[in-house]
């Protein structure tokens, strides 16, 4: 039975790259799957049998563990440079996104917070 190994949904090209690329180096056999055109379906990296999950879920744990490593390292020299995006910076870059998040977290907190504010009116 296959195995789900890796969910590639929001995940870099580079590190959906370096894992394949580490399976292939260790000869662990695996088939990709996309979400389709509807995005119904799986973005991820699968095993087609059990008798390499394990050390292929190894490989991926030690791979992973040096990636957060290695991006923690750039981002504190990144701020060491004064080069880190700032909260400004992030939201000059995608200010449709920002801004639709908090309409969305207002809207949100908005509908949570209806039934209270009409049960204090009918008091």
């Amino acid at each position: 039975m296959p195995n789900l190994l890796f969910r590639l949904n929001g995940v870099p090209d580079d590190e959906a790259q370096d894992i394949r690329v580490l399976l292939e180096e260790n000869a662990i056999r695996f088939y990709e799957t996309d979400a389709g055109f509807w995005r119904v379906g799986v973005d991820a990296i699968w095993l087609p049998d059990d008798s390499q999950l394990e050390q292929a879920r190894a490989l991926l744990d030690t791979y992973q563990q040096q990636r957060v490593e290695h991006q923690q390292q750039t981002y504190a020299v990144l701020q060491e440079q004064g080069r880190a995006p700032s909260l400004r910076e992030k939201f000059a870059a995608q200010p449709f996104r920002i801004l639709g998040l908090m309409v969305a977290i207002l809207l949100v907190l908005a509908l949570s917070l209806v039934p209270f504010l009409m049960l204090l009116t009918w008091s």
